[in-house]
C-alpha cells in the first residue's frame, strides 16, 4: 500500500476516525491493529519477519532487565544473542544473494541464491528494535512489560516503511497515551502531509523522469551526466524528505510527534554537517550505538596508544576516531543496499570525514595564512557550494547501476556537456512536447523549496506562524498545495518512495 495511493489515504482517514471515536483505553490497540493491517497488505508471508524481530527483542529486553542487577555477564550474553538473532534475520534476507554472487564470481562456483523478496521496512524496524535492546542494557529506558505495546512500538505503520528510526524513550509513551481530538494539531498534520506530497509528486517524480533516462542510457545521454546527478539530488531530497513530511504529518494526526529526519541538508558546510542534517535518525543511531562504543572500546584505546607512541599525540588521538568513522560509514553503505556501489558510497563519505579529521590543524593554518576568520559570508557560501559538490559526487554511486558506471558518469560530467539533449527526453503522457514545461515545473518547485528552506535556516518558523493564523489562512494554504499537486504533479509513471525499498 503505497503512501501516495488513494487507498492509503482512505486507510489513514479511517484509522484516524476510529482512533478518536473509540474509548481512550482502546486507542493504542487501534494503532496496533492498523499497523498490522497495513503490514499485511504488503504480503502475509512477511508477517513472520516482524513477529520474529518483535519477539526476540521483547524477550531479550525482559531478560536483560531481569539479570542486569544480579548477573551482568548473563545480561550481556543475552544482549549479544538478541542482537545477533535480529541482525542475522536482516542479513539473511538482504545480503545472502549479494554474498553468494561475489563468491561465485571470485571462485567460479555456481551456488544458487535464495528466492525471497525483501520484507517491508525490515532495515528500519531491525535498527529500531536493536537500539531498544541496547538502551535497555545501558539503562536508558525500561524494558516494556506488555508484549502488545512493544509490538506497536516496532510496527507503528506510518514510520515502518521508511523511518524515522524511533527511540523507545521518546516514542513509546506517546503511542500508549490517550488523546482527544485537537483541531490545531490535526491541521498542522494535514499541512505537513500536503507539503510532503507537493515535494514528492511535483518535484521528485518529475526529476525522476530525467534521472531514469540519463542513468538508464548513460552512453547515449553522456552530455547530460552533470544534469543527471543534479536532477537526482533534487529527486532524492524531495522524495525522502517529502516522505518524512507525510509520515510525521500522519503521526501528528494521531497526536504523536516523531523525530525529525531532515534539517535543510543542502545548506550544510561540511560532509559531517551534512550527515547531521540528512537522515538524522540513522546518523544518530550510528553515532550512539556504533561510533561511541567502537571509539571507546578497549582495542581502539590500544590502537590510540600505539598511534601516540609511533605517530605523535595528536595523530594518536585522531586515528581511532578516523577509523571509527570509516567503520561507521562502511556500515551506512551496507545498510543502504546489497551492492558494491552502496559500499563505495559509504566509504567515500567515511574517507572524506576521516581525512577532514586528520587535516584539522592544517585547515586552521591555511585559514590563518589566508586571513579567513570563518565568519565571512562569502566563505560560508563557498563552504556550502563545496559541500554540495562533494555530496553530488557521492550521488553518482547511489543512482548508478554499478561502481563502474558511476565512475564513467563522473568522467562524462566533466568532459561532455550537451544541454539540448534534455529536450529529447519524453516527459509524462504528453512526451517530448511537455518536456520544457516539466523542466520549468522542476525549476519553479526548486525555487519554492529553496525559499522555504532559506527562511527556516534564518530562523523563521514558517509552520508555527501559519498555525497561529485563522481558518481562512489554513484553507488558502491547503488549497494552494492541492492545486499545485493537481495541476503540476507528474503525469509520468506513478512511483513509490525510494527509501521504501530498504
Amino acid at each position: 500500500m503505497s503512501l501516495v495511493s488513494n487507498i492509503f489515504i482512505l486507510f489513514v482517514a479511517l484509522s484516524v476516525f476510529v482512533y478518536y471515536i473509540v474509548p481512550k483505553r482502546c486507542q493504542w490497540p487501534v494503532l496496533l491493529a492498523a499497523s498490522y493491517v497495513y503490514y499485511l497488505t504488503a504480503g502475509a508471508e512477511y508477517l513472520f519477519f516482524i513477529l520474529f524481530s518483535t519477539a526476540v527483542t521483547y524477550g531479550s529486553g525482559r531478560l536483560i532487565e531481569k539479570y542486569m542487577e544480579t548477573d551482568r555477564k548473563a545480561a550481556k550474553r543475552i544482549l549479544i544473542a538478541g542482537l545477533v538473532l535480529n541482525f542475522a534475520m536482516l542479513g539473511g534476507v538482504k545480503y545472502t544473494n549479494f554474498i553468494v554472487e561475489n563468491i561465485n564470481a571470485l571462485f567460479q562456483t555456481d551456488i544458487p541464491g535464495i528466492g525471497i523478496l525483501l520484507p517491508l521496512g525490515i532495515s528500519f524496524y531491525t535498527f529500531q528494535s536493536s537500539g531498544y535492546l541496547l538502551d535497555v542494557y545501558w539503562k536508558r529506558t525500561e524494558a516494556e512489560k506488555n508484549p502488545f505495546r512493544y509490538a506497536l512500538f516496532v510496527s507503528f505503520f506510518p514510520q515502518i516503511l521508511q523511518g524515522p528510526i524511533g527511540r523507545h524513550s521518546r516514542l513509546a509513551a506517546q503511542l500508549y497515551e490517550s488523546r482527544t481530538f485537537e483541531w490545531n494539531r490535526f491541521a498542522r498534520g494535514l499541512e505537513r502531509i500536503l507539503w510532503g506530497f507537493f515535494k514528492k509528486m511535483v518535484l521528485a517524480d518529475w526529476a525522476a523522469v530525467f534521472v531514469d533516462a540519463i542513468f538508464t542510457y548513460p552512453d547515449y545521454y553522456r552530455g547530460l551526466a552533470l544534469f543527471g546527478v543534479l536532477f537526482y539530488s533534487v529527486q532524492l531530497y524531495a522524495d525522502f524528505s517529502g516522505g518524512m513530511d507525510v509520515v510525521i504529518g500522519i503521526g501528528q494526526l494521531f497526536g504523536i510527534t516523531m523525530d525529525e529526519n531532515f534539517k535543510r541538508p543542502y545548506f550544510a558546510t561540511s560532509i559531517t554537517d551534512f550527515w547531521h542534517r540528512w537522515h538524522i535518525t540513522l546518523g544518530t543511531w550510528m553515532k550512539d550505538y556504533l561510533f561511541y562504543p567502537l571509539s571507546l572500546s578497549g582495542w581502539m584505546n590500544r590502537f590510540g596508544r600505539w598511534g601516540k607512541k609511533h605517530l605523535g599525540k595528536k595523530m594518536g588521538r585522531r586515528l581511532p576516531i578516523c577509523l571509527a568513522n570509516l567503520v561507521v560509514f562502511f556500515v551506512v553503505g551496507v545498510w543502504h543496499g546489497a551492492a558494491w556501489k552502496y559500499i563505495a558510497y559509504g566509504i567515500y563519505n567515511g574517507v572524506i570525514i576521516a581525512f577532514s579529521g586528520l587535516m584539522t590543524d592544517e585547515y586552521r593554518k591555511w585559514k590563518k595564512t589566508l586571513k579567513i576568520s570563518g565568519s565571512e559570508r562569502w566563505y560560508h557560501v563557498f563552504m556550502i557550494v563545496r559541500t554540495f559538490i562533494l555530496v553530488n559526487i557521492s550521488w553518482f554511486f547511489d543512482c548508478s547501476a554499478t561502481v563502474g558506471q558511476a565512475v564513467r558518469m563522473m568522467g562524462y560530467a566533466v568532459t561532455s556537456f550537451t544541454p539540448a539533449q534534455l529536450l529529447t527526453i519524453p516527459a509524462g503522457r504528453e512526451g517530448v512536447a511537455f518536456t520544457p514545461y516539466a523542466l520549468a515545473i522542476i525549476c519553479v518547485g526548486c525555487v519554492v523549496v529553496f525559499i522555504v528552506s532559506f527562511l527556516q535556516e534564518r530562523g523563521v518558523k514558517i509552520r508555527e506562524t501559519i498555525a497561529k493564523q485563522n481558518f481562512a489562512v489554513h484553507f488558502i494554504v491547503y488549497l494552494c498545495l492541492l492545486l499545485a499537486i493537481g495541476f503540476f504533479g507528474s503525469t509520468a509513471e506513478v512511483r513509490g518512495f525510494i527509501y521504501a525499498q530498504f
